[in-house]
């Protein structure tokens, strides 16, 4: 399964009780998530969370076993609240009950794309790969 399916399913799961149009919600993760060519860019938001003094919630949703939790008001946080905004609106609901349904995906999207502990291991995210392997290259 790739990763824009599952954060969609999980997103539906928390929003709407699982019901709703998969592809509205990958749409609305792909612009909140997205690194603009369609890819995902998970590299940046892990970025953003260790810049944000979210270092230690990043590396258990990297790492193996289980994922710290993440709540509504540092994700937040991490994003731009006029794509926030966007993002709920293009799911049909309020900005908490968006972030809490971000709230249960990222973190699995983030684990399921580092399946060794870094997402420079999976090729399923190239965009975002990308934007990770600039910020070292900087």
């Amino acid at each position: 399964m790739d990763l824009m399916k599952l954060g969609a399913q999980m997103l539906l799961s928390k929003v709407t009780g699982g019901s709703g149009d998969s592809s509205i919600a990958m749409n609305a993760l792909g612009s909140l998530l997205g690194s603009g060519d369609g890819g995902l860019d998970l590299g940046s938001i892990v970025s953003k969370m260790q810049d944000s003094g979210l270092a230690d919630v990043a590396s258990s949703w990297l790492g193996n076993g289980d994922n710290a939790p993440i709540d509504t008001s540092q994700l937040r946080n991490l994003f731009d609240g006029d794509k926030l905004s966007q993002f709920a609106a293009q799911l049909g609901t309020d900005e908490d009950t968006a972030l809490s349904g971000l709230a249960e995906a990222l973190p699995n999207m983030v684990d399921k794309a580092s399946p060794d502990g870094s997402l420079l291991d999976s090729l399923s995210d190239l965009g975002g790969l990308a934007g990770l392997a600039g910020k070292f290259l900087k």
